[in-house]
């Protein structure tokens, strides 16, 4: 068969994603989600998947903790003595709480520049307390505020350990961008391309690589496999400061401080935009990534949840934490339950 007129979208639909969440209300289903999803250990063996886990996808943040290896090779962790709480902010989506906008004030005054030095652009904080305090204070949001403040004062880091100029440190052949890029490359195992690369919400490259790849550089990433000793090393430190710290790395109420929080140093999680979710379960050293075809969010949070049901080994109150955003009913206005959303049952692998 000629592949001449068919479209990308085309051969997509050839090898349509199954579908990994659904959406019901009442008692008919709404919506459905397709998508993917692997689980790997650091020398490449699947111990389950569904989907295409070869197409490239855009990680978004849930690779922060890999763009985060930059302070280690450009020496910033060391010239700066970079505290943990640090490093778990530079992993971090934070919400813009008081907390996360004094940690990244204090992560910049460490460095000796300013929130101005910042090039992720300005944003409300995404938690609504937060948001109506500084609407109600009559002040405007700050690059401080930006979920991603703390990467990029990671990346103001490893520009002032490599001795070159700050200004303009997201452009892509910046060497700030360039030691991420090699960072990511080295524990994912991919080449990143340029052919597949775009800019990110927060002004930085986001760079494309098969959904395999990611989970792989996860479980590397837990277990050191496969690593130069000092990169792994790095990267166990880097883990150990996101576990010992959840609330910098998302906040009140996300899924990734909820349930890093519920399981200590055994779970690295972190989700990114467009229903990407990635982590490691560091004791048994797998990594995992999936990715919701349509991007939505909540259907990512059912379905690494549920994922990590059957992964995880979790306890009652560790399972509790999962099933909570496993299955988010949907509410009306008038406060009623209508609805709710779940992943099905190739969510919930045999491992």
């Amino acid at each position: 068969m000629s592949l001449q007129g068919i479209t990308e979208a085309d051969f997509f639909m050839d090898r349509a994603n199954p579908v990994l969440a659904e959406v019901s209300r009442g008692n008919w289903i709404e919506n459905r989600h397709r998508g993917a999803f692997v689980v790997i250990d650091a020398g490449g063996r699947i111990i389950a998947s569904a989907g295409d886990i070869e197409r490239p996808v855009f990680p978004r943040s849930a690779v922060k903790s890999m763009q985060a290896l930059a302070m280690v090779t450009s020496g910033a962790i060391d010239k700066f003595q970079l505290k943990d709480e640090e490093l778990a902010l530079a992993c971090a989506s934070h919400q813009g709480e008081e907390f996360h906008v004094a940690g990244v004030t204090s992560f910049l005054g460490h460095l000796g520049l300013a929130p101005s030095d910042l090039e992720c652009g300005a944003h409300a904080p995404s938690y609504a307390p937060a948001r109506e305090k500084l609407r109600a204070s009559g002040a405007q949001p700050t690059a401080l505020h930006n979920n991603c403040s703390g990467k990029h004062s990671g990346m103001l880091a490893v520009a002032e350990a490599l001795g070159v100029p700050t200004a303009h440190y997201v452009d892509r052949d910046h060497p700030v961008q360039r030691a991420v890029r090699a960072g990511m490359e080295l524990v994912v195992g991919e080449p990143l391309s340029v052919d597949r690369c775009g800019t990110d919400g927060c002004s930085i490259p986001t760079w494309a690589a098969p959904l395999r790849a990611f989970a792989t550089g996860f479980a590397r990433m837990a277990t050191g496999e496969g690593l130069p000793a000092d990169i792994a090393a790095a990267a166990r430190r880097i883990f150990d400061a996101a576990t010992a710290h959840p609330h910098l790395v998302g906040g009140t109420g996300t899924l990734d401080t909820d349930v890093m929080c519920a399981f200590g140093g055994r779970l690295f999680q972190k989700g990114g935009a467009e229903g990407v979710q990635c982590g490691a379960v560091r004791n048994r050293g797998w990594g995992y990534a999936l990715k919701v075809d349509d991007g939505n969010m909540q259907a990512s949070q059912a379905m690494v949840a549920t994922l990590l049901l059957a992964i995880a080994d979790p306890d009652d109150a560790q399972r509790q934490v999962l099933e909570r955003f496993a299955m988010q009913t949907t509410k009306n206005v008038r406060g009623l339950e209508v609805g709710a959303m779940r992943a099905t049952s190739t969510m919930s692998p045999a491992v």
